[in-house]
């Protein structure tokens, strides 16, 4: 954890700040290990220091090792505010456009002035380490197996949520700590959906069937998503599914570092608009994952972010026609300088279940 707290350390420098108060989860895992739900960071040129409640000081202590627990006293603002005055700061840099007013209010109650740092630390955490890289190739093994199981146990008849459990369990199974966000499961013309959570539908034959998954580990997250058939579908859906998997192979195939979120859209969105489906790719091409199933940088026709070695991103292109279905197809992705490392590898050609 050095390297991180040695990068927030030198936000204060830029910013010129006598401490930097961190209260969002994610922000302060990633800063110091500490994953308990209650507890803020305050980080200066001299001190490291954790405040939480009794119930998380003996994890923290295991958990952030490089920093000096404090247990609060009250209810935690009121103990930083005391703290911050306490050692008279002036200049407190906090995250401002994750702090709810409240919040603010009850902590610019004093001498000091709190100033929002924007999204520095969510910028620097863009980039991933060795151990970061580590916990989400994890993660990406994890759905890459159950993905290959539930095509052993989806059949017609079934609904949408019950393949949705037999795919969670498995998951669990498998060493995922949690599901990464809640699983979309969109069966036929449901798939025109593209955020079509499971439901009672039941899965028919030539039906085509849309997961979209993922599997937290260690803190860090997966995301993919892959289409497949129950029975035989119409010659359109196969048709649509092959238009996705070029999409999605040719953005996969010349994604790397120095490109721009719009420039790798563009790959993906001009195959699906030159095959007369434009109109029904409405969403974004991609996002970044990490601590969040979506952080930066994005991939988008707005996203002028440059790519660096080391963040990863998914690619999910989709087509969806209403009262027809939908396909969406994607894998998570490593930056690299001249290309990019795919860490979910589970099959993408079409699959068709026979019926029994």
């Amino acid at each position: 954890m050095k390297h991180r707290t040695e990068k927030a350390r030198q936000i204060l420098k830029d910013q010129d700040l006598d401490a930097l108060l961190v209260l969002t989860d994610y922000n302060r895992r990633y800063l110091s290990g500490f994953s308990g739900t209650s507890g803020a960071l305050i980080i200066t040129e001299s001190e490291l220091l954790l405040f939480t409640d009794f119930r998380y000081t003996e994890q923290a202590t295991k958990q952030a090792d490089a920093f000096t627990i404090v247990e609060q006293q009250g209810d935690l603002v009121s103990t930083l505010k005391t703290h911050i005055q306490e050692n008279k700061y002036q200049k407190v840099g906090f995250e401002g456009h994750l702090v709810s007013y409240d919040t603010y209010v009850k902590l610019n109650e004093g001498s000091h002035e709190l100033l929002p740092i924007g999204q520095e630390i969510e910028e620097v955490r863009m980039v991933k380490d060795e151990a970061e890289i580590a916990n989400i190739q994890k993660a990406a093994e994890i759905v890459d197996k159950a993905y290959e199981y539930i095509l052993t146990v989806a059949k017609p008849g079934m609904t949408e949520k019950e393949l949705k459990a037999h795919l969670e369990s498995k998951m669990l199974h498998l060493g995922a700590d949690d599901t990464s966000f809640d699983t979309i499961v969109a069966s036929g013309y449901r798939g025109a959906l593209p955020h079509g959570v499971a439901s009672d539908k039941v899965i028919e034959s030539g039906d085509m069937v849309t997961l979209d998954f993922g599997a937290y580990y260690n803190g860090y997250v997966s995301d993919i998503t892959r289409t497949f058939a129950v029975g035989q579908p119409s010659d359109e859906m196969i048709k649509i599914y092959n238009i996705v998997l070029e999409a999605q192979k040719t953005a996969v195939s010349q994604i790397k570092a120095g490109m721009t979120g719009v420039e790798v859209d563009k790959i993906a969105r001009d195959i699906i608009a030159e095959a007369g489906y434009g109109e029904n790719f409405g969403h974004s091409l991609g996002h970044g994952i990490g601590l969040e199933i979506h952080e930066g940088p994005n991939l988008s026709h707005k996203a002028d972010n440059v790519l660096v070695p080391n963040h990863c991103v998914t690619i999910e292109p989709g087509i969806y026609v209403n009262g027809l279905g939908g396909v969406r197809i994607e894998d998570d992705i490593l930056i690299q300088e001249n290309g990019g490392q795919c860490f979910t590898n589970s099959t993408k050609d079409l699959i068709i279940l026979k019926e029994e």
